[in-house]
């Protein structure tokens, strides 16, 4: 079973943060976005970020309470890299075809207070897809953003005010943008489908392609008491690391913006390619309302779920708790007890 360490005692020079603001995929982007935005430099460079059509009329209208932003990392090997290390693991665009979301986070800013919570939203939940029927919520995806985010507003009760997506390389670009982001295992660790490979415990600089094969784990392996025994949490265990993951790339995008200011732009650049927002979101705005949030630590949500088989597919449905969790982010119920 997998467990999160603090930071044990092996520590070498790298970044630390604890959790990232989407460190992996998605929060990386806004994280970089959130210190970025106190530049004047920066504005180029987001003018260059594509944005997304049709999403105007599926946006919820702004609410008095929260201000939620819909997180997605696509699977999309539009722009893999055939020199990358990584790229067997990964393949390309004619290896994988059609389009799914990889990564759904939902970032949520108190309106009242500023502070901000990031809840993950396991692929395989079981959710109504608009037009389509049951299926897993990743699968929303292949229809557009804009059925992925009726299908978060309409299965889930959550309102989504802005979207903003990446894909596979502009992850890893971003991640080389900040230097790498620190990880730290207890044990030895690997995962032989995406290429994770940790020969010793300890904290280690995790550059772009390590932290995409650690960020996209779900057959994770810890070498314990001379045998390699696997996470059976499957996608839930790789939702906490993911979560873990983003908190510490946001920390570590603060941490390089303040030594190197200038930088911020480039930041920006390095993933501009590979990211896509809706076009009302207004990035800098954003950016100075959320960088307080984002400096102290984001909160981290998981849905409670159950796993379970329907139509001979693995999948996981909501569970108790889950609705306390779900009026909460969307603005309509008092904060639920803390998760273990």
């Amino acid at each position: 079973m997998y467990t999160s360490p603090p930071a044990p005692a092996p520590q070498r020079a790298g970044r630390r943060p604890s959790r990232v603001g989407l460190s992996v995929f998605v929060i990386a982007v806004f994280a970089v976005a959130g210190v970025a935005g106190t530049l004047i430099a920066t504005r180029s460079a987001i003018a260059t970020v594509a944005t997304v059509p049709d999403l105007a009329g599926v946006l919820s209208p702004p609410s008095d309470t929260v201000e939620n932003f819909l997180l997605v990392g696509s699977d999309s090997r539009a722009n893999s890299d055939p020199t990358s290390p990584d790229y067997g693991g990964i393949g390309s665009e004619a290896d994988v075809t059609g389009n799914r979301s990889d990564t759904i986070m939902l970032l949520r800013r108190d309106k009242a207070t500023g502070d901000a919570a990031l809840l993950s939203i396991p692929r395989d939940l079981w959710v109504d897809i608009p037009g389509k029927g049951a299926d897993r919520i990743n699968s929303a995806y292949a229809d557009g953003p804009p059925v992925l985010v009726q299908t978060v507003q309409d299965a889930l009760g959550l309102p989504v005010h802005h979207y903003v997506e990446i894909d596979f390389s502009g992850f890893k670009q971003l991640v080389d943008a900040i230097g790498g982001v620190e990880l730290c295992f207890f044990y030895p660790t690997r995962d032989t489908n995406t290429g994770l490979d940790v020969p010793e415990p300890g904290c280690h600089t995790a550059d772009g392609v390590e932290a995409l094969a650690y960020a996209r784990s779900r057959y994770f392996e810890q070498y314990v008491d001379g045998e390699w025994k696997v996470d059976g949490t499957a996608d839930i265990g790789r939702t906490k690391r993911q979560q873990d993951f983003v908190n510490r790339a946001l920390r570590a995008a603060m941490a390089e913006v303040k030594a190197n200011p200038f930088v911020a732009g480039d930041l920006l650049e390095a993933g501009g390619s590979a990211v896509r927002i809706d076009d009302e979101l207004d990035v800098l705005r954003a950016a100075s309302s959320l960088r307080p949030a984002v400096d102290a630590g984001l909160a981290t949500w998981s849905l409670p779920v159950v796993g379970t088989k329907i139509d001979g597919k693995s999948v996981l449905q909501l569970g108790d708790g889950a609705s306390a969790v779900l009026d909460w982010f969307a603005g309509r119920g008092p904060a639920p007890a803390p998760q273990s």
